[in-house]
């Protein structure tokens, strides 16, 4: 009798079928229902406007057909809470508007116990457009950036092609590439990545391993480029190692103050609920974090109780839309 008088929600949600696998799992869909929430699967080959009704949308597509069906749906039914707006997401599918945002918070300053204020910005990076000009670093780079480098797709919409990244050591390396390309410095950050996620105003930061430092020495003898499978494997060959573990363990977790004013500055600026960044530490500074990658919609199943995290959410958005 309890149970009839719940107001329950109906949140539709629209997700590649790898997503699907890995975030609306038995255990989310269980604690949602126990809650009043009712996850349901919108079917892409049918019109959006044909479904529901919903209280909600999620959603990860990037195509152009969804986001005019998005568009159309939010205009039939204004009242339904779309999380989030393909338009401020579209944000994050350039790497070079990603990381302007940062630019756009205003400096943090820690308190309480933090004596001392840590820094936050991204690395020196620069986009080639031209395939010609990509081998020849005197017309984008002007001694601003040195080697290594980290090349990037200028596309970041989640497909294989915008995973494909390499660490170039040399000129050499640079006549692989293929432009448009983000080539970001290296920034030597103890083989040690920091990983942000941020649910609404839920912020948790995890430590990963990540690329090793690369030394003078080590410079002087490498040229050409590696794939970041290529340095992934040879990470992975080390991973027995009680050194790679230990190394991870003993690496100090940023200030909380910091990562907390860096997600509140990110969710303001991007206008979205849910994403992640990736930070390192520099190590020839200390307290001075990098923002290097910017995800909308990120694994969260891979963050502990995300079950309880996203329910939360849901209600909150559910119980607040007008704050949406």
């Amino acid at each position: 009798m309890a149970e009839s008088k719940t107001k329950r929600y109906s949140v539709g949600y629209a997700l590649l079928e790898k997503k699907q696998r890995s975030f609306v799992r038995c255990s989310l869909l269980n604690l949602a229902k126990e809650r009043g929430i009712d996850l349901i699967k919108i079917n892409t080959d049918k019109p959006l406007v044909e479904q529901g009704p919903f209280d909600c949308v999620l959603h990860k597509l990037h195509t152009e057909e969804w986001r005019k069906q998005l568009k159309e749906y939010s205009i039939q039914n204004p009242n339904v809470v779309v999380i989030d707006s393909p338009d401020d997401v579209l944000r994050l599918h350039n790497r070079i508007s990603m990381l302007q945002v940062v630019s756009e918070i205003e400096t943090v300053e820690l308190s309480g116990d933090q004596l001392v204020s840590a820094s936050f910005g991204t690395p020196k990076q620069v986009v080639v457009y031209e395939q010609d000009k990509v081998n020849d670093p005197t017309c984008w780079n002007g001694g601003i950036m040195k080697f290594p480098l980290i090349a990037k797709p200028l596309v970041a919409d989640g497909s294989m092609k915008s995973h494909k990244m390499a660490l170039v050591f040399s000129n050499e390396g640079l006549d692989e590439l293929k432009a448009p390309i983000v080539l970001q410095e290296f920034v030597n950050h103890g083989g040690v990545i920091f990983k942000v996620f941020v649910v609404g105003e839920y912020v948790k930061c995890m430590k990963r391993k990540s690329l090793a430092d690369v030394s003078e020495e080590q410079l002087g003898s490498l040229r050409g480029s590696l794939s970041f499978c290529q340095v992934s494997n040879m990470n992975h060959q080390v991973k027995n190692d009680e050194m790679y573990y230990k190394s991870l363990e003993d690496a100090e977790m940023p200030p909380v103050n910091l990562i907390s004013n860096v997600a509140r500055g990110l969710r303001k600026a991007l206008k979205l609920h849910l994403f992640n960044f990736d930070v390192i530490r520099d190590t020839s500074v200390g307290n001075r974090y990098l923002v290097v990658d910017i995800n909308y919609f990120p694994g969260y199943a891979k963050m502990p109780g995300y079950e309880s995290v996203l329910t939360d959410f849901l209600l909150d958005v559910l119980t607040n839309k007008e704050a949406v």
